[in-house]
Formats: structure tokens, C-alpha cells, sequence
């Protein structure tokens, strides 16, 4: 998970452990849902003595938060929970799914509409792969979609250089060991050779970093274009490339239940003058 995040000063105080309270959230979910960070963003503010409940510094995430506790971060009052949003992003092949990158290449939050709020990718695309990255403002909801116990589907388009035999792509379900990594079932069918290449569709599961990737090379058939292009019920669909758009309140709350909220839907189109007016 990778996100969007801010910048703050060192909180002042001593550091003391802050006492369990009955009921509430950890304060880490809070932090998360409050727009500011991740739960391990939040977790290493903590480890920082960035956070207070009512005046007193944590040292620990184990804490639960009641209802009329005040959290402060760097010594400012947290702002109020957001409500839940989704996007769907046409990621373009070329972008780093990450925050900042030590080589200095643009990263997909180089790329986001001015506009967005903080959000943090659902999973990763590498920098050559392309498609449907899911964001949200949610860091406890990108986790759950981002868990194999959530059993979502993660569907592809592949292309590969190489003459294609279907019936070793059958093979692929029942899992494949490369270099001594184990990765899980994979179905995938060829749509079409084209000469030298072809186009396969792929479905998995687990989606381990470079899963396609490793698999196909070890298959014989290095892949030369990937495209994401389903995350269980979210499609990548007509969405043009670098466009952002919100998933609906319904759509959300259909696909993971009422504890999920979202906004309405809003497309924004990166290169607009009003997104590069608002950048970041």
C-alpha cells in the first residue's frame, strides 16, 4: 500500500504510556480513518511521540480510543473521520505506485488530480504494468482489499512473446513453484496469437509482487505488456488512461457491505486545466 501523505512537525511532551480504555477504536484505525496516515504510517508516528490523547504522549499503538478522548498529532486536534471513498485509476505504464522513489521517477501520486483528497493505493502496479489501480481514503479499507482472505479476484490482459500451448496454461491452477517461490492457482486462457506474441487473460487471487511476470518468463513466455484489468467487483472498463473516477456510494456498499460508505461518483481527467492547475 503506498499513500499520499503530509508532513508535520515533532510533537512537544513527555513521553508516558497512555492506560487502555473500554470500548472505542485503536488509535492507529483512527489515525487511518481520519484521513492522515496508514495504520504503519501511524504506527511509526507513535514510535516517534508524535501523538497525544488528552495531553499524553503514546509510546505504544496498543490504545484504544473512547468516544470523547481528544488525539492530537504534532500537538493539533486530528480532523473529524471522513466518510469512505473508493477510486478507480487508469494507471499508464511508467509511474512508481509509491510516495517517494530514491531513483527520482514519477510516481502515480505525481499523477493524481489536485483535487483528490489523501489517499493510498490498494496493492501496487509495478512501473512497466498498466490498468485499474484502486484508491481510497480509507487505510483499514485498502487493507482489507488488499488481504488474500478477502479472496478477490484480480483480473489481467497479458501479452507475451512466444507461441502460446493452451495445455500448459492449464497447468497454472493447480499452482507453480519459480526459484523456489510458491505462488498459488492461476487461470489463464489464451485469447489470440499474433505471430510471435499473444494476448492471454489471467485471474488470480494471491497476487504476489511480480506474480504474471515471474510465472510467464519461467513458462518460457516473457511478458512484454500487462494490463490490470478487474479488482474483484471493480472494472477497469471505458475509463481513459490517467482518469480517475469515483466508485458510487451504492456500488461500495453492494460490493462490501454497510460498514463501508462512500461518496458520490466524480471523474476528474488528468491534464485538464484545472487538475494541472492543482496538481501535486
Amino acid at each position: 500500500m503506498a499513500s499520499r501523505s503530509h508532513d508535520t512537525t515533532a510533537a512537544d511532551g513527555e513521553t508516558a504510556h497512555a492506560p487502555a480504555s473500554a470500548g472505542g477504536d485503536r488509535i492507529a484505525k483512527v489515525l487511518a480513518r481520519a484521513g492522515l496516515c496508514s495504520r504503519r504510517e501511524a504506527e511509526r508516528m507513535i514510535a516517534a511521540g508524535r501523538v497525544a490523547i488528552d495531553g499524553t504522549v503514546l509510546d505504544t499503538p496498543a490504545r484504544t480510543v473512547g468516544a470523547n478522548e481528544i488525539i492530537t498529532v504534532d500537538g493539533q486536534p486530528i480532523p473529524r473521520a471522513e466518510e469512505t471513498r473508493l477510486w478507480r485509476y487508469h494507471k499508464p505504464p511508467g509511474l512508481v505506485t509509491t510516495n517517494r522513489d530514491p531513483q527520482g521517477r514519477s510516481t502515480v501520486f505525481d499523477s493524481l488530480p489536485g483535487d483528490l483528497p489523501r489517499v493510498v493505493t490498494v496493492g501496487r502496479l509495478d512501473l512497466n504494468s498498466e490498468g485499474l489501480l484502486l484508491l481510497t481514503n480509507d487505510g483499514a479499507l485498502a487493507r482489507h482489499l488488499e488481504h488474500p482472505d478477502t479472496g478477490w479476484v484480480r483480473r489481467y490482459r497479458v501479452r507475451v512473446h512466444g507461441r502460446v500451448e493452451p495445455d500448459r496454461l492449464g497447468a497454472l491452477e493447480s499452482g507453480v513453484v519459480v526459484e523456489g517461490v510458491r505462488y498459488g492457482p492461476i487461470k489463464a486462457a489464451l485469447e489470440r496469437q499474433q505471430g510471435a506474441n499473444a494476448w492471454l487473460t489471467v485471474a488470480l487471487r494471491e497476487g504476489r509482487n511480480r506474480e504474471i511476470r515471474h510465472v510467464m518468463t519461467h513458462m518460457g513466455w516473457p511478458v512484454t505488456r500487462l494490463i490490470r484489468i478487474g479488482y474483484g467487483p471493480f472494472i477497469l472498463g471505458p475509463l481513459p488512461r490517467d482518469s480517475v473516477e469515483e466508485v458510487p456510494r451504492r456500488q461500495l456498499r453492494d460490493n462490501l457491505g454497510a460498514g463501508w460508505t462512500s461518496g458520490g461518483p466524480r471523474r476528474t481527467r488528468h491534464g485538464s486545466d484545472r487538475d494541472r492547475a492543482g496538481g501535486s
